[in-house]
């Protein structure tokens, strides 16, 4: 495959944009790499069954890092807008859709969009 090949462009992207948000967040260690690349891979045979898919693979990149990270490591990306409370995660939304956000569901407000997390 060339650099030019659609699915290897959303791949390529959708690793980088998690990756900034990681490393935002101080949390881009080796073994969370691994979580990404793991998803990396699930997706790309994914979007192969469903190519209408590709789109969303950066949301869905996102989703899966937060859910692996959530058995291993606890909540991820915290909330950086709610002072009060107990700490929760943000949200990506949409859950199935092109240019995902990461979103804080109490506050009801749009934080940044998913690769923007600083």
């Amino acid at each position: 495959m060339n650099d030019a090949d659609p699915l290897e462009q959303a791949l390529h992207t959708a690793r980088a944009l998690v990756l900034a948000d990681l490393a935002a967040r101080d949390a881009a260690d080796a073994e969370v790499v691994s979580l990404v690349e793991k998803s990396v891979t699930h997706r790309r045979w994914w979007v192969e069954q469903w190519p209408d898919g590709l789109a969303y693979l950066t949301g869905l990149v996102a989703q899966d890092v937060q859910d692996a990270l959530l058995e291993s490591h606890g909540r991820w990306p915290l909330c950086p807008v709610c002072d009060e409370g107990d700490p929760h995660a943000l949200e990506v939304e949409p859950e199935l859709g092109p240019d995902p956000q990461w979103v804080c569901h109490k506050a009801g407000v749009v934080v940044a969009p998913v690769g923007g997390l600083v």
